[in-house]
């Protein structure tokens, strides 16, 4: 980079001098001055002085889901309840906007149809309470995640006189990739229409007040939410199992509690209750009491996992008023040690060799076991049935143990061929493949020094015997005088 001879003047004037002079006070402000213009002409040439990164803008949308209403005049469905097609529109979630929102609209209600029953649409205002995975919701028809949506009554509780008590929904909300969130509604009242001057239009199939445009509005209130509902871990491993919830200002955390259930029985492995001295833990489990209350967080991190741990996972959040819960499935997964011996064998005459191929150190049970034989002749495996099975074995950890075993016969083997042992196992991403090899027979050198010796052997015993008998059958000399008298 070249300067302007201008500028390296004043730089040598400025900072130069001061260098060299950095020893005398009166030049030290000088020289500080220097170095500064120096580096802002560096950098004005170089192009290096840019303007703050923008924040990404935050917009608020409409998110529209399609759910199922369960129950009718608060009863559950298994109490006679019955299922209705809904609509659950969350209005006004803040998302941040990358650039590929587009011309996101609002939601607009249907008009209403007047030859049938109005539907059932739930607008539900989330200024109280932040909603978790909103980007997720929004996208989530392009991205092919499949979600399921449900509503159904929470609870009705009594406020005042009026007409008909407030109502209080479930909503809850699932998609494939794991993420699970639960959000309390609540809906309005009829006293609460009747101070803002409007009539009360009941729904029919409700029993709350509708909007005049036949919806239903409603405010969440608490919202608790878990980015995954199955987990997977292996033996000895640390997993934290996510939790987090937030609340209206008008409600305050009561208590957490989480439990297991597994086979039918449950157990308590942590309880906190606000104002207590402190909670109840289990060991190799912890919750951060700090973050609980500060920010929401109450996830439970699990230390060294066994097999003793597997089961449904609880995380209960209770106010006074109310209480939601998230379940996430444990599993313990521990994948298999395969090993196939003798790793290379050869036949000798009519003989039959075992082949054994040891699975240990696997959780759960269910394992998969196959043997297939492959020739040069044959394009693809063969699959063999003559196997057997040892039964199952289960060491102190809990982790099971099996072997498997092959008979081939040398009437019946074709060598050279290749045999292997296919194992597959919940905890592995692709089967486990150990194999042995059957050479073809070889004649070594000593058994041709052996085969040389005998055939030699055969040949003297022979020689020896057909010169013997040429012998025998020749005269001897005493007939040979006796025939010339």
């Amino acid at each position: 980079m070249v300067l302007p001879a201008a500028w390296g003047r004043a730089w040598f004037q400025l900072g130069f001098p001061s260098i060299l002079a950095c020893k005398r006070p009166l030049f030290r402000g000088r020289m500080i001055l220097g170095l500064i213009l120096c580096c802002c002409m560096l950098s004005v040439l170089a192009g290096t002085v840019e303007g703050p990164t923008p924040l990404p803008e935050l917009r608020r949308v409409d998110v529209v889901l399609g759910c199922s209403y369960v129950g009718e005049g608060g009863l559950p469905r298994a109490f006679g309840g019955s299922q209705h097609p809904a609509t659950l529109v969350l209005r006004g979630l803040s998302i941040t906007d990358d650039g590929t929102l587009g011309d996101v609209t609002d939601y607009e209600i249907p008009q209403e149809d007047h030859s049938s029953s109005p539907p059932i649409i739930f607008e539900a205002s989330v200024q109280l309470v932040s909603i978790p995975y909103a980007e997720a919701l929004l996208h989530v028809d392009c991205s092919g995640e499949e979600v399921s949506c449900e509503l159904s009554p929470y609870s009705f509780r009594q406020e005042g006189s009026g007409l008909c008590p407030a109502s209080w929904f479930l909503a809850t909300i699932r998609l494939s990739s794991g993420i699970s969130i639960a959000l309390l509604l609540r809906g309005p009242s009829c006293s609460s229409q009747k101070e803002e001057g409007h009539d009360v239009t009941l729904h029919p199939k409700l029993r709350i007040p509708m909007s005049k445009k036949g919806t239903l509005l409603t405010t969440v209130e608490f919202q608790s939410s878990s980015n995954n509902t199955s987990l997977r871990t292996r033996l000895g491993s640390s997993i934290t199992l996510d939790c987090h919830f937030a609340l209206a200002p008008s409600f305050l955390l009561s208590s957490l509690e989480w439990r297991r259930q597994h086979r039918g029985s449950g157990r308590s492995l942590f309880r906190y209750h606000v104002g207590n001295a402190g909670p109840t833990v289990q060991p190799k489990v912890h919750v951060d009491v700090e973050q609980l209350l500060g920010n929401g967080d109450a996830s439970l991190t699990l230390q060294e996992a066994s097999v003793d741990d597997v089961g449904t996972y609880i995380c209960l959040v209770s106010t006074a008023q109310h209480q939601v819960q998230h379940n996430i499935q444990l599993l313990v997964a521990e994948p298999p040690r395969v090993r196939v011996f003798p790793k290379e064998v050869s036949f000798k005459r009519d003989e039959t060799i075992t082949l054994t191929c040891n699975i240990a150190g696997y959780y759960p049970l269910d394992v998969s076991v196959s043997w297939t034989q492959k020739t040069p002749e044959d394009e693809v495996e063969i699959s063999l049935s003559n196997t057997g099975f040892s039964s199952h074995r289960q060491s102190r950890d809990g982790t099971y143990s099996i072997t498997s075993y092959l008979s081939i016969s040398s009437a019946t083997a074709q060598a050279p061929a290749t045999y292997t042992c296919h194992v597959s196992h919940v905890a592995l991403e692709a089967p486990i493949s150990i194999s042995t090899y059957l050479k073809a027979p070889e004649h070594t050198e000593s058994e041709g020094l052996i085969g040389g010796a005998i055939a030699t052997a055969i040949f003297v015993s022979v020689l020896f015997i057909v010169l013997r008998r040429k012998r025998s059958a020749e005269p001897k000399p005493e007939q040979l005088l006796t025939a010339s008298e």
